[in-house]
């Protein structure tokens, strides 16, 4: 399996739960080119990869990150987020 077949295509943005457990969870996203993750915040501290592509994640605190593939960020938690897609894209969130 690959995570670049995983979500559809056409859908501008499109999540997977690909792992959850008492514990926690990781989630598959895919941003399509010029789309947009809207804002939200997370409840839980979180750990954004980028696994394929160009995003720009940024966050209320003016925190703005050049995310290319193997990059990550940690997301704190109740901290309005948003990523931006530079070119098609696919990342991991673990919570």
């Amino acid at each position: 399996m690959n995570i670049r077949d995983l979500l559809p295509h056409e859908k501008p943005v499109s999540t997977e739960v690909l792992f959850k457990s008492e514990h926690g969870a990781a989630t598959a996203i895919q941003i399509l080119q010029g789309e947009q993750l809207k804002e939200h915040v997370a409840k839980v501290p979180a750990l954004l990869i980028c696994v394929h592509g160009k995003v720009v994640f940024e966050n209320e605190n003016r925190e703005k990150k050049l995310m290319l593939s193997g990059d990550y960020v940690s997301i704190d938690p109740m901290v309005k987020h948003w990523i931006n897609a530079v070119s098609d894209s696919q990342l991991i969130l673990f919570k």
